[in-house]
């Protein structure tokens, strides 16, 4: 069983090695366009596997996209940052020509792929890559919610010092600062998170996970890697072991939530064909105004893409 991760950066570089700890494919191939990046970081992984105990194989090849004939599932992480000074606009065109020329070679070598896309704006980048894909929706999804929930549950975890394995919960929205947290759907240990902490805590932690990332972009100068890359490697799992997991991610909605025609943050059921089934929470007024108005950025952006004719 064969995963390929297109792009050697931080995010794709820690997503192959959380796979090859997991030992959750016999193969990782990691590609990337910078010559020798890939070659050399999946060569460093593979020299960890005698000390860490693990027999899946990593290895790196420069544009080669023929070396990942008949990936199970294909993680894209390829983009730009948006740099100062760079519109959304600019960053849209840029990301997704790269996203759409990615998505072509990964589809022409491995049809019958998952494809799950990392590179942002995440949700109008996953259209990208459905629009080129031209396979079932359920096929092509987005890694967002898996992140901004974990990033809301170890926020908790620290504000109640427990462990973070017993806090549940879920999140929706577009993956940026609509994202919508649901602390109503939130529990720990079976209980709700109402039950043990204040309003304020809890909208003092939901404000810090909508602007988790750019609390980390503060500090570091750089976008995270280590969280983006272990939720993206969690879907890859969950996809090949066909565990069906409940996960929140950009999915493509068809009337759902009374969304249409838009990829957008749910909680789905995953498995092994990818996207098996969106679940419809029940929201009140306030949550499903706050999702409609996500909804709407996130339309914004898709606009933007479509006006550029790509496609």
């Amino acid at each position: 069983m064969k995963v390929t991760i297109v792009g050697a950066g931080n995010v794709g570089a820690t997503c192959a090695k959380v796979l090859a700890n997991n030992e959750v494919a016999d193969e990782i191939l990691l590609i990337d366009i910078k010559k020798g990046i890939a070659e050399g970081k999946a060569l460093d992984m593979w020299e960890t596997s005698p000390i860490l105990l693990y027999d899946t194989k990593t290895v790196g090849y420069t544009n080669d996209y023929s070396k990942t004939f008949d990936s199970e599932v294909v993680v894209i992480t390829s983009g730009i940052p948006r740099s100062p000074g760079m519109s959304r606009d600019d960053l849209i065109s840029t990301n997704a020509k790269i996203v759409k020329e990615v998505t072509e070679q990964v589809i022409r070598y491995s049809p019958r792929s998952k494809i799950i896309v990392v590179s942002n704006p995440l949700d109008v980048m996953t259209y990208t890559a459905y629009l080129t894909a031209k396979v079932p929706s359920k096929r092509v999804f987005g890694m967002a919610g898996v992140l901004d929930t974990a990033r809301f549950k170890s926020f908790i975890a620290l504000e109640l010092n427990v462990s973070p394995k017993e806090i549940n919960s879920v999140l929706m929205g577009g993956h940026g600062d609509t994202m919508v947290p649901l602390p109503r759907y939130t529990t720990i240990g079976g209980i709700p998170i109402t039950e043990l902490m204040s309003e304020g805590q809890i909208n003092s932690i939901v404000d810090r996970t909508v602007n988790g990332g750019a609390e980390l972009v503060n500090l570091m100068g750089t976008s995270a890697w280590y969280a983006p890359g272990a939720a993206a490697a969690l879907m890859v799992e969950t996809v090949l072991r066909n565990q069906r997991r409940i996960l929140p991610i950009s999915a493509w909605l068809q009337g759902e939530y009374g969304l249409q025609d838009i990829y957008f943050g749910v909680p789905v059921v995953l498995g092994k064909n990818g996207v098996e089934e969106i679940i419809e929470l029940k929201l009140t007024k306030e949550e499903k105004d706050l999702v409609n108005k996500s909804a709407k950025a996130v339309k914004e952006l898709q606009n933007v893409l479509d006006k550029m004719k790509l496609f």
